[in-house]
């Protein structure tokens, strides 16, 4: 009787010991810390120059940390911004939000005050929160801790940043402090700095936003020789003078107007807006093709110089994790606001539905769950990075974004629901670049620019009549021929106007407001 009593009191003891073992390693299976997250923002460093991604310029290209980063984490093959433009591709990632919800349609719109972001949603959960370096969201950064940022565009050397203390809105640096280097650097100096003072108790996110490699993409002197006496290698379509080739409908930013800048900053240094490297850059008894080949020389050499340097300062920020111990619980982003023409179909700049522009190259990395050396094809939106964000620090995906997070893709989750297909829309219209929405899938790319200004802030007056565009990107992924009057897309084409209608009530985009819309809209989707 006293064994068998004995014997049960026994099995209860151990029953209790492993269920106590059972629930501490739930507790701790529950218990998440919080990462850290360094979100790396630069400005139009398209993935024709990062080198991860292929194409001519990836011998070329000083990526040694990319691929660092891309070798511990993963890459985005179709990350997309939603306006392919500095401001407004800024107000989403903040937000995960549409330009026609966050109210940031160009370049001179702040965020409305008080407005949700993920800097305020992660501060309010526990997290130390900051952003140094471009900003362009016009009005006072709300939601972080802490902030010293450019005002604009900010200056390549010797940039002046402003604080909470020193703050005016817009472009205005008068009251701000200069920094002493180029402004990449400087930005990283400052970036490590702040976080050389935060609290160890408490996760961060950090915003590192270079100003690079905006026009006129310069750089720091240890990298003027780079690319001496080589040929780069030219872009397909960088004889593309005209619409007549191809059935593009519109101009486009063509790349003469670069050289027309190049000339006159050298001929009024004193009151050009900005100032080049390497000018002046003669091409006087050039003809049009030996003039396109020599601007573009300077234009893919200065801006790959340029993105020398992000990647020297991307290895400055890994190695100061590495340093402190907390490469494994922090989380790296590295993207850019949205692409950039390198001379494909003789263009330059963005803004454009376009490959070039529309892509987003995108890389992250954290040893903890994401696999290293990926390669994702799911199409991904900037409106996506708020909500992964909050994933990741243990918050519900805020009522307030558009978008969804994508982790359960980078750990290796196939999402049979993920979208198949992204909306797209530009506002700053002007004759030459029209405004202009529309629809991408994995094959297909249709839009429709509608070419209109809707009293939008920086947009030109004179309209254009709406045209479709329609790309084939198996068959034409260089988008070198506008196949919307062939025969054999023409129930494809009808079946992606259905899909954009749907894309465009899904996210609310309805132009509801303006009646000039509704009637092109009409008759366009009839």
């Amino acid at each position: 009787m006293n064994q068998h009593r004995y014997l049960k009191y026994y099995i209860l003891a151990v029953s209790f010991i492993m269920l106590s073992a059972c629930n501490s390693k739930k507790e701790k299976e529950e218990t998440v810390e919080q990462p850290n997250i360094l979100f790396i923002l630069s400005d139009d460093h398209t993935s024709q120059s990062w080198g991860l991604y292929g194409g001519i310029l990836a011998d070329y290209v000083k990526n040694d940390n990319l691929q660092r980063l891309a070798n511990e984490g993963a890459v985005l093959n179709n990350a997309f911004c939603t306006n392919s433009i500095c401001t407004p591709s800024r107000g989403s990632i903040l937000t995960g939000q549409y330009s026609h919800v966050n109210q940031v349609y160009t370049l001179n719109e702040p965020l409305p005050k008080g407005h949700p972001n993920i800097a305020k949603t992660l501060s309010a959960n526990g997290y130390q929160t900051a952003i140094i370096g471009k900003w362009h969201l016009v009005g006072q950064p709300e939601g972080f801790d802490y902030f010293n940022v450019l005002p604009g565009q900010g200056l390549y050397w010797d940039p002046v940043m402003k604080t909470k203390e020193d703050w005016v809105d817009g472009h205005d640096g008068t009251k701000g402090i200069v920094h002493k280097g180029f402004s990449t650097d400087v930005i990283t100096n400052m970036t490590i700095s702040h976080l050389e003072k935060r609290d160890e108790e408490k996760p961060f996110l950090m915003f590192c936003n270079f100003k690079a490699t905006h026009e006129p993409f310069e750089y720091p002197e240890r990298f003027a020789d780079l690319y001496t006496g080589m040929e780069i290698p030219e872009p397909e379509s960088l004889f593309d003078f005209g619409k007549e080739t191809t059935g593009r409908t519109f101009g486009g930013q063509i790349l003469e107007r670069l050289a027309a800048r190049w000339d006159e900053a050298t001929k009024n240094p004193e009151e050009f807006w900005t100032q080049y490297p390497g000018l002046p850059y003669p091409l006087e008894g050039l003809d049009s093709i030996q003039k396109r080949k020599k601007i573009y020389q300077k234009l893919v050499k200065d801006f790959m110089r340029c993105g020398a340097a992000i990647d020297d300062n991307i290895g400055r920020l890994l190695d100061y994790l590495e340093a402190k111990g907390i490469a494994d619980n922090t989380i790296v982003v590295y993207t850019a606001d949205q692409g950039y023409f390198l001379g494909e179909h003789g263009f330059f700049d963005k803004r454009l539905i376009y490959e070039e522009s529309l892509r987003m190259p995108f890389v992250i990395r954290y040893p903890k769950k994401i696999k290293g050396g990926q390669r994702i094809d799911d199409i991904i939106l900037n409106i996506d990075f708020a909500p992964l964000m909050a994933d990741y620090a243990g918050i519900e995906k805020p009522v307030y974004t558009q978008g969804r997070s994508f982790r359960k893709i980078l750990e290796g989750e196939t999402q049979d629901d993920w979208r198949k297909q992204m909306y797209y829309r530009y506002w700053l219209h002007t004759p030459d670049r029209p405004a202009h929405f529309g629809i991408r899938d994995h094959r297909y790319k249709l839009a429709l620019f509608y070419g209109q200004d809707l009293g939008k802030k920086g947009t030109s007056k004179v309209t254009t009549e709406p045209q479709w565009e329609f790309y084939d990107l198996h068959e034409d992924p260089k988008e070198l021929h506008n196949a919307i009057h062939e025969a054999k897309y023409a129930s494809i084409i009808q079946d992606m106007k259905e899909r954009l209608k749907e894309e465009r009530k899904k996210y609310g985009d309805m132009d509801e407001e303006f009646p000039v819309m509704q009637e092109i809209v009409k008759s366009a989707f009839e």
